[in-house]
């Protein structure tokens, strides 16, 4: 087998990992294309003394970290939007921090594995998670509405939305009445199942609420796969079914980071 043919079924979840950190599917994939570039020119610099997925994300995180803003560097007054959001934010959060939380908490590494990627020791990683997580949690907060069908995990994800300080304003089970929450209270976060009890879509919902709204959404699936195809638009933040709490909950702080509406970065 190839080095590509080892590396196709990972980058899908690489740019689902790209964007998170950015907060952009924009830049996020340009981060990825560069990855590939640089494997590419340099096939034997690809590191296969591990499991190709490590050393797929290691190759990426060598780009993000020469690419990324000093430590302690002023953030530009022209950026605007969730960039220039982000950037602010970043200004108190360290990009080591929520890679730790990212490749952890959504991508599923182990601590050793984390360590191994950004160049840490695994204690190392557990400080920079709850490091980040302490930060971005006291620097975010939302309304938030939920859209899924089944009631046990629509209360799980209530719980740990609470659990994180944010409120609550409805949990909707179709289209129709997700729209009619949103008009209601407004959200300042939507989590969105993609199939619904009616057999609508919550992705026509959310197209819906975004006609009216501009809020940032973290759709919940069991196949992530048909969502993250490299076909605009695709979503910024997505989770996978079965779910750990931690995944939903570093998914919420990456979402609530780049946006407006939460607390602002000052």
């Amino acid at each position: 087998m190839s080095l590509g043919q080892e590396l196709a079924p990972h980058l899908p979840f690489l740019r689902r990992y790209a964007r998170a950190l950015t907060g952009s599917q924009m830049h996020g994939d340009a981060f990825v294309r560069a990855t590939l570039e640089t494997i590419v020119a340099q096939p034997s610099e690809f590191p296969r003394d591990v499991d190709p997925r490590l050393g797929l994300y290691r190759i990426f995180h060598a780009i993000w970290s020469s690419a990324n803003i000093d430590e302690g560097e002023e953030p530009s007054n022209a950026l605007g939007g969730a960039e220039g959001i982000a950037q602010a934010r970043l200004a108190r959060i360290t990009p080591l921090s929520r890679q730790a939380l990212l490749l952890t908490g959504l991508e599923g590494f182990s601590t050793d594995d984390a360590a191994y990627l950004i160049d840490a020791t695994p204690a190392d990683v557990e400080s920079l998670v709850a490091e980040a997580l302490a930060e971005i949690e006291r620097q975010t907060h939302a309304d938030v509405l939920i859209i899924e069908d089944e009631p046990i995990i629509a209360m799980d994800i209530e719980s740990i939305v609470r659990d994180l300080g944010h409120n609550v304003t409805g949990v909707a089970v179709t289209r129709d009445e997700a729209v009619a929450q949103a008009r209601k209270s407004p959200p300042g976060l939507v989590l969105a199942d993609i199939q619904l009890a009616d057999d609508s879509s919550g992705i026509d919902a959310v197209k819906d609420i975004l006609q009216e709204f501009s809020v940032p959404v973290i759709f919940i699936t069991a196949f992530p796969e048909r969502l993250l195809t490299g076909t605009r638009p695709e979503p910024t933040f997505l989770i996978t079914k079965p779910f750990q709490r931690s995944t939903v909950k570093a998914a919420i702080s990456q979402a609530l980071f780049f946006d407006a509406a939460t607390v602002p970065a000052i």
